[in-house]
């Protein structure tokens, strides 16, 4: 079973932070430039997921079913743009909410999960409060989008190599 190499877009990161709302589909917009610097993944062949961190559910302020015209809207601009998203993921959960079926410390809440083999954190000037751990050090640091892209690409290229000189020297 081969591995599929994936992209994870925080939905706050990929659509413009100055929104009233990012449960309002129509106030939702793309970051400039993010499908010019997603193009060179997408060509690359990886897939995009997007996700994003929901407490609101669990703290009782909205429903699930209100984020399925966010994931429309967000689906609709990125296909604008020529990227085509695998799926829309999201935690609903918060330890403190007062749903009960949504309380949980789940594994899906940031900074978990470890399972992500290569990280790029944005560093736009939207981070409202850094809070690195040995769980949540990126590998890298992007100014934007496009060199959070090239940053990705650039780990696959290497990737991609050192697997061919692997093979070859056991060949």
């Amino acid at each position: 079973m081969s591995a599929q190499r994936a992209v994870f877009l925080v939905k706050d990161s990929i659509v413009v932070h100055e929104v009233r709302s990012s449960l309002e589909p129509r106030q939702i917009r793309l970051a400039t430039g993010a499908g010019a610097a997603l193009g060179p993944l997408r060509d690359a062949g990886l897939s995009f997921y997007v996700i994003s961190h929901q407490p609101g559910v669990a703290r009782g302020l909205f429903g699930e079913e209100q984020l399925i015209p966010v994931r429309a809207r967000v689906d609709e601009l990125l296909a604008a743009e020529g990227i085509p998203v695998a799926d829309f993921l999201y935690c609903p959960h918060d330890p403190r909410g007062v749903r009960r079926d949504y309380s949980v410390d789940c594994v899906c809440r940031a900074p978990r999960p470890g399972l992500l083999l290569r990280t790029v954190l944005l560093d736009d000037g939207h981070e409202r409060e850094w809070r690195l751990s040995e769980m949540r050090l990126p590998h890298h640091l992007a100014l934007g989008l496009d060199e959070a892209a090239l940053l990705i690409l650039e780990d696959e290229h290497v990737l991609d190599w050192r697997r061919r000189t692997a093979a070859r020297s056991v060949g």
